[in-house]
């Protein structure tokens, strides 16, 4: 079957199907917005944003491997 003709096909769920579908995306969208929340929680509480300045870009090529002439 070539991959064109896969995309004119679609799954027959009917009445019972449509609903499950649906509630399952209300549970997926309401987990998946209180994992976002925790985790831009845990960021602000515990990571700073870094700015690098003139030192530190000095320091990070100090570590950079060496390149061969």
């Amino acid at each position: 079957m070539e991959e064109s003709a896969v995309s004119e096909y679609k799954l027959k769920t009917g009445k019972l199907g449509e609903t499950v579908v649906g509630a399952y995306k209300k549970v997926e969208d309401a987990f998946v917005g209180t994992y976002k929340k925790i985790e831009d929680a845990f960021v602000d509480k515990f990571l700073e944003k870094v700015e690098p300045n003139a030192e530190e870009a000095g320091d990070s090529e100090e570590f950079a491997p060496k390149r061969n002439p």
